[in-house]
């Protein structure tokens, strides 16, 4: 392997890591749209709650952010269901923009709550394995390796949130595909009135979404806070890109959040080969508006004629 190609690999490598954690990211914007479709803009939010869950649960309890990332997935998806009965389900039949003003009003509750409760100050955690990397390849024999040695690297912290991302991802798709509950869901967002004359409880399917889709956004942040700082405007950091993710796999579809989500970490890695990381996102936001120009319906969703 040439020296010009490892960095390539390694940004790819990379791009695929924090990939498969937006893509978890937004399945759960993806899968609340489909079902309740709406456009959910307080979100991310619920991102800055997991993280803050999992750090008070590794301060005070000793609990690893990768455990911590169940009991997120646990608060937040009873918090998420309770949000939905009492602010959500009462605007699901109102204009677009009565449901864009109280999500965009719940997104500055929760930040300016998260302020006030927590500060503004950075919180971060310390795990054993944050530091640590696996070799995946190198020009020399291990023994023989210096600091300018070509090599490909993955950081275990990166590569634990992977897999317990892709752990979720596959988990959220079995219980779609071969539950009840799941194909229940799947029935309301297909067709409204005809789940309700099949017997299905469409409010409760929508609270399970609801409290599903912010949950697993919850689980993502917390996987992550080995090596992202939480923060109450750490939202602002990801909301972009995880509407960019969905809008990109195709708004409502929970496949194409996923090949979003992967999209969105591979441009994002690429593009610091040949750009500042300040410009980072400059290609992602270029894809994104080509996108939107010769295919709005996303690289997943089928056209509709």
């Amino acid at each position: 392997m040439s020296e010009t190609v490892a960095p390539i690999l390694q940004a790819l490598l990379d791009g695929v890591m924090i990939g498969g954690v937006y893509a978890v990211l937004s399945v759960g914007l993806s899968l609340v749209f489909g079902v309740m479709g709406i456009v959910n803009f307080a979100h991310a939010e619920f991102l800055m709650v997991g993280m803050f869950v999992a750090y008070f649960a590794w301060a005070y309890l000793g609990l690893d952010p990768m455990i911590g990332a169940f009991v997120a997935l646990a608060l937040v998806f009873v918090v998420g269901m309770g949000l939905q009965r009492v602010l959500i389900r009462p605007i699901l039949g109102a204009p677009e923009v009565a449901q864009i003003f109280l999500t965009v009003g719940l997104l500055f509750a929760m930040e300016n709550g998260a302020l006030l409760l927590f500060g503004a100050d950075y919180r971060s955690v310390v795990t054993p394995y944050q530091t640590d990397a696996l070799l995946v390849w190198s020009a020399a024999p291990a023994a023989e390796i210096v600091d300018a040695t070509p090599r490909i690297l993955v950081g275990v912290d990166k590569l634990l949130a992977f897999a317990m991302a892709l752990l979720l991802g596959t988990a959220v798709w079995v219980f779609m595909r071969h539950t009840r509950t799941g194909r229940a869901m799947r029935a309301t967002a297909q067709d409204l009135m005809a789940a309700k004359l099949m017997g299905i409880d469409t409010d409760r399917m929508h609270q399970i979404a609801f409290g599903l889709g912010v949950g697993a956004t919850a689980f993502g942040g917390a996987v992550v806070l080995p090596y992202i700082s939480a923060s109450p405007t750490i939202g602002t950091q990801f909301v972009v890109l995880m509407f960019t993710a969905v809008v990109l796999g195709g708004l409502g579809s929970v496949a194409g959040a996923v090949v979003g989500g992967l999209l969105v970490g591979i441009i994002q890695s690429l593009s610091t080969l040949v750009l500042p990381i300040q410009l980072q996102n400059l290609v992602l936001f270029v894809v994104f508006i080509l996108v939107l120009a010769f295919r709005p319906e996303g690289i997943v969703a089928r056209r509709r004629s």
